[in-house]
């Protein structure tokens, strides 16, 4: 499917839909936008609809914005279900200087993401909202994750599928990340690029 600035969210409504592409091309922005919708305009009870925010904290690198919460767009979305950990999500590549802190990164934000995602499965919604999936998915098990998607009536996510966030130690890591977005995109319904 391809993607239009002006998606239409109502057609979102009892769907499973991913927006996967580059940094800084809307994907938060958009998610944001359909927690908002839910909330405004459908009249959605908060209680219905969980948040599992992985991403960073926003930074700005050269030109680029990487990372940032849903609640950065819409502070609203805090009256919904948050599913929150203590601590901060590392962007493992960007604050590595090498392969060892690389992995060790992954492995601080698979603790935290897991924790989350065991806690929704748990006691699940009719509606999901993931942001920043490629987090989870660098070490995390991504039939689980899959298994996870497919609960709720109604999901919408987003992750990271580029190659602006990139070194020379992390290619391996890169590229697995890659193939398991991949694995994504080819069985969640609605499979949007954001680029």
């Amino acid at each position: 499917m391809t993607f239009k600035k002006f998606l239409n969210y109502h057609d979102l409504i009892g769907h499973h839909t991913l927006l996967y592409g580059e940094t800084d091309t809307g994907k938060t922005f958009y998610t944001s936008k359909f927690v908002q919708f839910l909330l405004e305009k459908e009249k959605t009870d908060p209680n219905e609809i969980t948040i599992l925010d992985f991403a960073p904290n926003l930074k700005h690198i050269k030109s680029l914005k990487i990372g940032g919460k849903i609640g950065d767009f819409y502070p609203e979305s805090v009256n919904c279900v948050n599913l929150t950990f203590t601590g901060e999500i590392i962007p493992p590549r960007l604050n590595s200087g090498n392969k060892k802190e690389l992995y060790k990164n992954a492995f601080h934000n698979y603790l935290k993401t897991s924790q989350i995602l065991g806690a929704f499965n748990e006691n699940p919604t009719p509606i999901l909202i993931i942001n920043d999936i490629s987090i989870f998915l660098h070490l995390g098990n991504k039939k689980y994750l899959l298994d996870t998607i497919q609960k709720p009536n109604t999901f919408l996510g987003n992750t990271y599928y580029g190659s602006s966030i990139s070194k020379d130690f992390a290619r391996i890591f890169s590229l697995i990340e890659k193939y398991r977005v991949e694995y994504l995109i080819k069985r969640i319904e609605n499979s949007i690029k954001t680029d």
